[in-house]
């Protein structure tokens, strides 16, 4: 029986399961939540049934993923801020590149945490990481000032390698959710 929709707004929801308690909804899942109420796509289960199967695809794709294919897709789409840090860390020492490994650290790390319009402002939820302005500055990525063409293609270079890296494992993550018939059929 399929219940989700798409691939990728699957990931996200699946890996925002571990960063879910039942105290607190995010406004992600409110939506979700009263579809099921009203009738919607996959409201043959119940909202507990559906985060119980989050839950177990979560796990299913941390044992079949390829650490490499895991930690990209937790450095970019979980909501777990401890879990986003650690699959960064790691993912860091995955990417190779001439560039100093400060500015490599800084590139994967703008990467996986891009900056956000209106977060200055108050006009967004801080109950993520946000990362203060100057981080995306590339001027403070490189020590040695090496020159701006070079930063660039060095910057381009890593994120090419990340993304990479990111579509594979979506590849990868999309295979296991066919297998499993988790998509409700656009019949």
């Amino acid at each position: 029986m399929g219940i989700y929709k798409d691939v990728m707004g699957t990931l996200v929801r699946v890996l925002a399961a571990d960063n879910i308690d039942n105290s607190t909804k995010q406004s992600w899942q409110k939506l979700i939540d009263a579809e099921l109420r009203s009738g919607g796509q996959g409201a043959g289960i119940s909202v507990r049934d559906k985060f119980d199967y989050d839950c177990c695809l979560y796990a299913l794709l941390h044992r079949e993923l390829a650490p490499a294919h895991w930690d990209v897709l937790v450095a970019k789409y979980s909501t777990h801020k401890a879990n986003k840090v650690a699959a960064i860390g790691r993912l860091i020492s995955r990417i190779a590149s001439p560039a100093p490994q400060l500015f490599i650290y800084k590139a994967v790390t703008a990467w996986a945490i891009p900056k956000l319009k209106g977060v200055q402002s108050g006009k967004r939820s801080t109950d993520m990481i946000v990362l203060p302005a100057e981080f995306y500055d590339m001027n403070t990525w490189d020590l040695e000032a090496s020159p701006e063409r070079t930063r660039h293609r060095w910057r381009l270079g890593i994120h090419k390698r990340v993304e990479a890296l990111e579509e594979a494992a979506v590849i990868h993550a999309t295979e296991i959710f066919d297998r499993e018939e988790i998509f409700i059929d656009a019949a």
